[in-house]
């Protein structure tokens, strides 16, 4: 579908525009995976300061936008417990480009939301990117006022992310395999931050320096790592904050007894940016 002008955001995104669908339309979300992630240092309004290498997955959030109607519905696996009233980032994205009165937004949620794939970023994203924001410093600035994942999720692909996640620098797509391991539960991203900073802001032997915070705040964390090296001969990697696992590679059959400890075993593979963004079909 093609964009509105963009005469700025209220205007550029009504029903009424010439340019835009008046119809019913279905948008993917993908989710996000980091696959480096540094922390290096704190604004003077403590925001976190990022340097991280982000991709786009083929598992995605169907995001289904409706104009002329209004309201928040979600199914799937991972929409029990969601908020669905004005502190949801969709509602939030929504009323950031003006359109909460004159569209309606179902999610089909298969990103579990607090398990560091970005599922309600990427889902926020997706309707800023329907409403007529761009790749733009601006755009991107105002969409990082949300959440830190969004300005990479408006953009998609793969990336290096600095900042406080608006700086998004494109990079080459590379295919690569990896294998999720969603554990069944969820960790507080603001708790995880809070203990990277109470812990004096460690660098991780490994790619992720929210991880050892991660472990901190969810003790549990552990048992699932140990679990999942246990079976691939190899640590996985904490998704940013948690509370998923992965490690490279189809490793599914390796794995698969960890559904019967709750868990979700997924086999995701990284998406380019024309494929993240719904500009070509997901291959």
């Amino acid at each position: 579908h093609r964009r509105a002008p963009r005469r700025g955001h209220r205007d550029a995104v009504t029903a009424t525009t010439p340019d835009r669908p008046r119809a019913r339309i279905e948008l993917r979300a993908p989710a996000k995976l980091p696959l480096a992630l540094r922390v290096t240092g704190v604004r003077d309004d403590g925001y976190p300061l990022i340097d991280a290498e982000m991709v786009s997955l083929d598992l995605h959030d169907l995001v289904t936008v409706t104009p002329g109607s209004s309201g928040l519905t979600a199914s799937g696996p991972f929409s029990d417990g969601m908020p669905l009233d004005a502190g949801n980032l969709v509602m939030r994205a929504m009323d950031l480009v003006g359109t909460g009165a004159t569209a309606a937004v179902h999610l089909d949620k298969q990103i579990p939301h607090g398990g560091g794939l970005g599922g309600g970023s990427t889902d926020a994203a997706t309707v800023l990117r329907w409403g007529g924001f761009t790749a733009s410093p601006p755009d991107l600035q105002r969409a990082a006022v949300l959440g830190a994942d969004i300005p990479f999720c408006l953009i998609g692909g793969r990336a290096r992310v600095r900042g406080i996640g608006e700086i998004v620098d494109p990079l080459p797509h590379i295919d690569r395999v990896v294998t999720l391991i969603i554990p069944p539960f969820t960790v507080s991203t603001p708790a995880v931050y809070r203990a990277w900073d109470e812990l004096g802001g460690p660098v991780a032997d490994g790619p992720n320096d929210l991880e050892p915070a991660a472990l901190a705040v969810e003790p549990e964390l552990v048992r699932w790592r140990d679990l999942i090296g246990d079976r691939v001969g190899v640590a996985p990697v904490l998704a940013g904050s948690g509370a998923t696992w992965f490690t490279d590679g189809e490793r599914a059959n390796a794995l698969g007894d960890l559904v019967d400890e709750g868990a979700r075993v997924v086999v995701a593979r990284t998406v380019p940016v024309d494929v993240a963004t719904n500009r070509s079909p997901l291959r």
